[in-house]
């Protein structure tokens, strides 16, 4: 199944709740992956540009966007970035088939 990294970052309103009563968000994350046939590989939080970050595999791209616009729509978020994450064999073949892409840059 496919990879995906999320990166995260919650709104004021939504820390305020959490330091009010503190809850373990992985338990959350996985039921959500797990409705769509995925399971979560990892949930992190962290200090920077995102408050957090989750690791997740997901049986094709439009269950993990499924997931995560679900997320996205629940109002607790104040930005959620997905990235599709590629094997060392899935960038080899991509490296292949575009060694035989006629790239022109544009005005050449």
């Amino acid at each position: 199944m496919p990879m995906y990294l999320t990166r995260f970052s919650y709104t004021p309103e939504t820390w305020a709740r959490l330091v009010k009563n503190p809850e373990d968000r992985r338990a959350a994350a996985k039921e959500y992956v797990e409705s769509v046939g995925g399971k979560l590989h990892g949930f992190w939080y962290a200090f920077g540009d995102h408050d957090g970050y989750n690791l997740w595999e997901a049986p094709d791209n439009v269950s993990m966007a499924a997931t995560a616009i679900a997320l996205g729509a629940g109002g607790a978020l104040n930005s959620i970035h997905t990235t599709v994450l590629l094997t060392v064999e899935e960038t080899l073949a991509a490296l292949e088939k575009a060694s035989k892409i006629a790239y022109r840059p544009p005005g050449k």
